[in-house]
């Protein structure tokens, strides 16, 4: 099917075309760009329900649900793969974007297109990515196949990109570094656009829920994915899931404090590099490690951000407050996002410009996301029904509380 994307974009009722998600720093969805100020992912019949249901005290620390739209698997005239959401004729309350669609759609020339994606995502540019800051990596053989078994794909992984730094680039129309990619969220597009390639033949039409885009008002988001609590399986898990949770548990400071890291975008001003520390780094920090971890997130490179943490410290005080009064919630496998911007010049970002007219705009955000294995006793269809609060993820909140606490009260950085 050959369609023009050009077109599509200038008619925003027809569909958008959707692009990568750069920010995205864990996770195994695949998390796209719908709107400057909107995200999309496949859409998962708990996680929806959940979002349509959550109680009101919990909304302001999750993502606005924006509803769901129906996206396409496409060609365009070149031969490119791309992705095109539709709103459902079902939700007319869903609108395709809630800003000025224009902004939305600026010319696709520049885009990454899918189909260079699925040729490219593993493939580290050797001019921007390096292990060390220093050392820069071999450029690997473009033609090596990308239809690679999933084992061999984490391996390489694990064994390549653990740890990189993303050199960002200045543009001489904009003054401010701007991230092309990200290498875990390219990791997760080729693997899903791959699985969608090869369903397309019997399903063309997949769902995707809406979700508001933490990171629109900044211009260089640094982004913190801590997986919560000391258990990850969901009561529906097979024995085999079950045990892989455990272990990756026991193996990691899931076990010790309730939290580990699962992915880590930080900017540091004084190289102007990204560093993206991944999953498969996470589960092997131990407790110093992790430690060593939230600190290198706060800090620019130059100093200790401390007028961070206590906005961290108040937002995880109160959503402690909420989840001790909810009864019956138990968020498995959930993550907790922390957002700030590490633009060095904050009087020209735009979370600047949104702090002067609202006052209340926060200079750090804590939200909690993924919630695919969710449950609670409003869940009819779930046969396991627990009482009281989610201790597993108050603990690892009361110690992620302690730890960063610790670190404002440091004499010296």
């Amino acid at each position: 099917m050959h369609v023009s994307l050009w077109p599509l974009c200038k008619s925003v009722q027809k569909g958008v075309m959707l692009e990568p998600f750069v920010h995205q720093v864990g996770g195994n969805s695949c998390v796209l760009r719908f709107g400057e100020q909107t995200i999309c992912k496949p859409l998962i019949p708990r996680e929806h329900q959940f979002y349509k249901s959550l109680p009101a005290a919990m909304r302001t620390f999750t993502p606005q649900y924006r509803g769901v739209v129906s996206v396409s698997f496409e060609e365009d005239e070149e031969g490119n793969l791309c992705l095109i959401a539709y709103p459902l004729p079902s939700d007319a309350a869903v609108d395709l974007e809630n800003t000025d669609p224009s902004a939305d759609c600026e010319h696709k020339s520049n885009m990454l297109k899918w189909g260079k994606v699925v040729a490219s995502s593993l493939l580290v540019d050797s001019e921007h990515y390096s292990k060390d800051g220093r050392s820069r990596h071999s450029r690997k053989d473009k033609d090596k196949s990308v239809h690679k078994l999933q084992e061999d794909v984490e391996l390489e992984w694990r064994q390549q990109a653990e740890v990189l730094y993303y050199r960002l680039e200045r543009s001489h129309s904009n003054a401010v570094p701007q991230l092309k990619h990200n290498p875990w969220s390219l990791k997760c597009h080729q693997q899903h656009l791959q699985r969608m390639k090869e369903n397309a033949k019997h399903r063309n039409q997949y769902k995707f829920i809406l979700l508001e885009n933490l990171t629109w008002s900044h211009t260089v988001p640094c982004v913190l994915d801590l997986k919560m609590g000391t258990r990850q399986h969901g009561d529906d898990a097979s024995e085999e899931k079950k045990a892989m949770h455990i272990r990756k548990c026991e193996q990691s400071t899931s076990a010790t404090i309730g939290v580990r890291l699962c992915g880590m975008q930080v900017y540091q001003s004084d190289t102007g590099q990204l560093m993206f520390m991944n999953k498969y780094h996470g589960r092997k920090l131990t407790l110093p490690g992790f430690k060593e971890a939230l600190y290198q997130f706060f800090h620019s490179g130059q100093r200790l951000r401390r007028e961070l943490l206590s906005p961290v410290l108040r937002r995880l005080r109160d959503m402690q407050a909420a989840l001790e009064a909810c009864e019956s919630y138990r968020f498995y496998s959930s993550s907790l996002l922390i957002i700030y911007d590490g633009a060095p010049h904050r009087k020209h970002t735009r979370q600047a410009r949104l702090s002067r007219s609202d006052p209340r705009s926060p200079v750090v955000d804590v939200r909690m996301i993924d919630f695919a294995h969710t449950t609670c006793r409003h869940y009819q269809e779930d046969s396991v029904v627990h009482e009281g609060q989610d201790s597993d993820y108050i603990f690892g909140l009361e110690n992620l509380i302690t730890i960063i606490s610790e670190l404002e009260n440091q004499s010296t950085d």
